[in-house]
């Protein structure tokens, strides 16, 4: 993760803060933000947290979508239910996902996208 450039939280958009802030009240652990705009065609934002447990991705899963849902924006939840490790919000311009641990290490998307841009929060 060294090579990864840093910014700063502030050059967010307000949903993206508003949902960091959600999941870091929920206990999302190892939260990371990486800017993947210039390198990505399908978002320009991915927020990666780990849960402790299936239990814990559902409710941060929630936990996001009551954000963006205040917010008015939409957002499509995949992965809830099927206990694989792995949930997944799409808000179209960012995209949460939240993994247990295992999966987390065994997907390994901040080496997938190490040229994205990291952002400190």
């Amino acid at each position: 993760m060294a090579a990864i450039a840093k910014k700063q939280e502030n050059t967010l958009p307000e949903s993206i803060q508003q949902c960091i802030h959600a999941l870091d009240q929920k206990k999302a652990e190892h939260l990371h933000v990486l800017q993947v705009g210039d390198i990505s065609s399908i978002t320009d934002y991915f927020i990666i947290v780990t849960g402790t447990s299936n239990p814990h991705l559902r409710a941060l899963s929630q936990t996001v979508a009551d954000s963006l849902e205040s917010s008015g924006q939409e957002a499509v939840v995949s992965g809830v239910g099927d206990q694989s490790g792995w949930v997944v919000v799409d808000a179209f311009d960012f995209m949460v996902h939240i993994f247990t641990k295992e999966m987390r290490d065994f997907f390994n998307l901040e080496g997938l996208w190490k040229d994205g841009t990291l952002i400190e929060w």
